[in-house]
C-alpha cells in the first residue's frame, strides 16, 4: 500500500479566541476600539490632508465629499465585529491618524488577516506606523493564531511593498478575485505564520528601539534589512 502524504501534526493546539477589544499600547502610538464619535473629526482632517485623495483608491470605499458622510461610513465599520476596526492613535499628539482591522477572523483554523489600512498623511513614514502594526501582529500570534495575513490589490505596489518590508512572505495572485469600485481586482497574498514569529518579533524590536533612530527621528537599520533574510519568498 502507497502512504499518503499528510500534514503535519498540531498535537495539543486549541483555537484561539477572537481578538478582544482593549487597547494595544506601544512606544509611539496606541491602538484603541475604532469610536467615530471620539476618532472622526480628528482621521477626517488627517485624511483631508491627502488632497488628491490617492490614499482611498485601492479601498473600497471612499474618498467621502464630506464630513457627514464619512462619519456615516465610519460608524458603520465600529459597529462591526468582522472586520474588527481599531482606530491608530499618535503618542505625542493623542489624536487619531489612521485606521487598521482584522478581518477573515478564523479560530478553527487559527487565521487571521489585517486588512482597512488606512494611514493618513500625519501617519505615514512614522515610526507609529510601523508599530502599529506590530502591535496587531503581536497580539495575533499572542492569542495563539497560527496564520497571519495581508491582503491588497496586486497593482497596488505600495502596499505590495510594505507587507514584505513587515516580513510577510509572497504567496501568490489570485486572478479576478473579486470586484470593487465597478473594477477589476487581482489579489495579491502575504503571510507569516507562528513559527516564524519570534524572529520576526526581535526583528521589529531591534527596529522600534529608540537607539535606531537618531536626534531627527531618522531611522539608522531600515526594518526591510532586518526582514529579508526572513522572507520565504518575494513578489
Amino acid at each position: 500500500m502507497t502512504i499518503q502524504p499528510i500534514g503535519f501534526s498540531i498535537g495539543d493546539w486549541t483555537p484561539p479566541v477572537r481578538p478582544p477589544g482593549e487597547p494595544m499600547i506601544g512606544r509611539y502610538c496606541r491602538l484603541e476600539r475604532l469610536d467615530a464619535d471620539r476618532d472622526g473629526q480628528s482621521l477626517f482632517d488627517a485624511y483631508a490632508l491627502d488632497s488628491e485623495g490617492r490614499n482611498w483608491t485601492y479601498l473600497p470605499q471612499g474618498p467621502f465629499e464630506n464630513y457627514a458622510e464619512f462619519y456615516i461610513w465610519l460608524s458603520d465599520m465600529a459597529k462591526l465585529d468582522d472586520p474588527f476596526f481599531f482606530a491608530i492613535i499618535d503618542g505625542e499628539s493623542q489624536t487619531s491618524v489612521g485606521i487598521a482591522s482584522y478581518l477573515r477572523i478564523t479560530p478553527p483554523a487559527g487565521s487571521i488577516e489585517v486588512g482597512y489600512i488606512h494611514y493618513s498623511p500625519l501617519l505615514q513614514r512614522t515610526p507609529a506606523a510601523t508599530e502599529a502594526m506590530y502591535l496587531m501582529m503581536e497580539q495575533a500570534f499572542a492569542l495563539g493564531y497560527r496564520r497571519y495575513e495581508w491582503k491588497c490589490d496586486a497593482l497596488n505596489a505600495p502596499s505590495r511593498m510594505a507587507a514584505q518590508r513587515l516580513g510577510l512572505s509572497y504567496e501568490g495572485v489570485f486572478r479576478q478575485a473579486t470586484v470593487y469600485k465597478q473594477r477589476n481586482r487581482d489579489t495579491a497574498w502575504y503571510a507569516t505564520i507562528d513559527r516564524e514569529w519570534p524572529d520576526l518579533k526581535q526583528a521589529f524590536e531591534q527596529w522600534l528601539d529608540p537607539n535606531n533612530f537618531d536626534n531627527d527621528r531618522n531611522q539608522k537599520t531600515r526594518l526591510s534589512t532586518l526582514t529579508a533574510p526572513l522572507l520565504k519568498a518575494t513578489g
